[in-house]
C-alpha cells in the first residue's frame, strides 16, 4: 500500500514527508495505524550518523495507533485493536527467555539492520529498498508494520496518540528507577538531564516514594517543571561542583544516580556524588561513540558502588508498558505532562524545538 512517511535521504539530511511503498503484513506482523509517534533522541542520532541504520530510511519507534489488519499466524490481536510499538527481539534467545528483551541477542539485527530478519525490506521508493523495520516498525509514517512479539495492547478507552513515548523513552526512564535501579521508599536519586527519559525517571522516583529526588538540569524551565512533578531538589549544574551540591543535599550521598546525558564530563561528576553501595545507571546515547569517561577505582572497590549499562530500563514491554498506563490512568504517572504534539509534516521543527528544550517530548500526529 502506499503510505505517507517521513524519510531520512541520507546523514545528516532533514527529514522529507513523501509517499513511499509498504508491504502487507507477513504471518507474524500486525499493520498499524498510526495515530501518534514520539520523537526520540536515538532517532536524531541515527539522521547524524552516531548510530547505524541504511539510509535512505524511515525511522520512528514510538508508535501508536489501531490495527488495521494482521498475519495470518496472529491470533490475540485483531483489527481495531490499540496497540504501542516498542523494542523487537527474537523470544528465543537466552535473554528474551529471561524477559530481558531489551537484551536480545539478535537485538541489533531485528532493530537496526534496516531490513526483517530474513533481510528483506517492508519499506520501498519507486522500487528501490528503504531502510525499514527501525526498532521493528518504522513509524515516523501514516502506517507501520510490526511484529505481534513488539506490538503492546492498550485498553480500548486509551488516548493512543499520546500513548506512544511509553514504548521507548517513557518506558526508559522510568524502567530505570522501577526495575534497573529498584529504588525503594525513603531511597535518594539523583537524575542527571530533565528531557523526557529524565522527567520518565523522576515520575517513577514519585511512584516508589524516593525520600530525595533531585534533577540536575541547565534549563531553568525544565527545573521548574521537575518542582512540579515531584522533585525534592533541583540544580543547576553552571552554580559550582556537582558533587559539593549533592553532598549539601546529601552529606552521605545518594543511593542512586541516573545518567541521561551521555556526557562523560557529567558522568564523571555523577561518580563523586554516590554513597557507599550507591549505583549509578547509564542510559544516554554518546554522540561519540568512542567517547569514555574516568573515575578512580578505589572509590569503588573499597565501598561498593556500582556503575551498569541500562537498555530500554531493562523492561519487558509487554508487562511494563500496560503497567505505566495503569499507574498513568490512576493519576500517579502524569508522563502526558511531558507531551506536546506536531503535524508529522512538522517533524524538522519539532526537532529543533527538542533541541532547543522549548519542548520536552514531541509526538508527531498525522494531521
Amino acid at each position: 500500500m502506499r503510505v505517507s512517511a517521513a524519510v531520512v535521504p541520507h546523514v545528516g539530511a532533514p527529514f522529507s514527508v513523501t509517499e513511499v511503498d509498504l508491504d502487507e503484513p507477513r504471518a507474524d506482523e500486525v499493520l498499524v495505524q498510526i495515530a501518534g509517534v514520539g520523537l526520540c533522541h536515538t532517532d536524531i542520532a541515527v539522521r547524524d550518523g552516531h548510530l547505524p541504520f541504511p539510509l535512505p530510511g524511515v525511522l520512528g519507534h514510538e508508535g501508536a495507533g489501531v490495527v488495521v489488519d494482521v498475519g495470518a499466524e496472529v491470533t490475540d490481536l485483531a483489527v481495531g485493536d490499540k496497540v504501542v510499538l516498542s523494542i523487537d527481539s527474537c523470544g528465543d534467545c537466552l535473554n528474551c527467555a529471561q524477559s530481558a528483551p531489551a537484551y536480545c541477542l539478535q537485538s541489533t539485527r531485528r532493530n537496526f539492520s534496516g531490513a526483517r530478519p530474513d533481510g528483506s525490506a517492508a519499506l520501498h521508493s519507486q522500487e528501490a529498498a528503504l531502510g525499514s523495520a527501525f526498532f521493528g516498525q518504522s513509524s515516523f509514517a501514516s502506517h507501520a508494520l510490526a511484529r505481534r512479539r513488539n506490538a503492546v495492547k492498550l485498553p480500548d478507552d486509551a488516548q493512543i496518540e499520546l500513548m506512544g513515548p511509553l514504548g521507548c523513552g517513557i518506558q526508559t526512564g522510568a524502567g530505570a528507577v522501577m526495575n534497573a535501579l529498584d529504588v525503594r521508599p525513603g531511597l535518594s536519586v539523583l537524575i542527571a538531564g530533565g528531557g523526557s527519559v529524565g522527567l520518565a525517571a523522576l515520575l517513577a522516583g514519585v511512584v516508589r516514594e524516593a525520600g530525595q529526588l533531585i534533577v540536575v538540569e541547565p534549563n531553568p524551565a525544565r527545573r521548574a517543571l521537575a518542582l512540579e512533578l515531584g522533585a525534592t531538589h533541583v540544580i543547576d549544574p553552571a552554580a559550582a561542583d556537582l558533587g559539593k551540591l549533592v553532598r549539601a543535599i546529601a552529606p552521605a550521598g545518594v543511593t542512586h544516580a541516573l545518567d541521561t546525558t551521555a556526557i562523560p564530563t557529567v558522568i564523571e561528576s555523577l561518580t563523586r556524588t554516590l554513597g557507599v553501595r550507591g549505583v549509578l545507571g547509564l542510559v544516554g546515547v554518546p554522540a561519540d561513540p568512542g567517547a569514555a569517561f574516568s573515575t578512580r577505582m578505589a572509590g569503588f572497590t573499597m565501598a561498593g558502588r556500582m556503575i551498569r549499562g541500562i537498555v530500554e530500563g531493562d523492561a519487558d514491554p509487554q508487562s511494563f508498558i500496560p503497567h505505566l498506563y495503569d499507574l498513568h490512568r490512576q493519576g500517579r504517572f502524569p508522563f502526558d505532562r511531558l507531551i506536546s504534539t506536531r503535524p508529522l509534516a512538522q517533524i524538522n521543527e519539532a526537532i529543533a524545538d527538542q533541541l532547543s528544550g522549548a519542548a520536552v517530548k514531541v509526538v508527531l500526529t498525522p494531521g
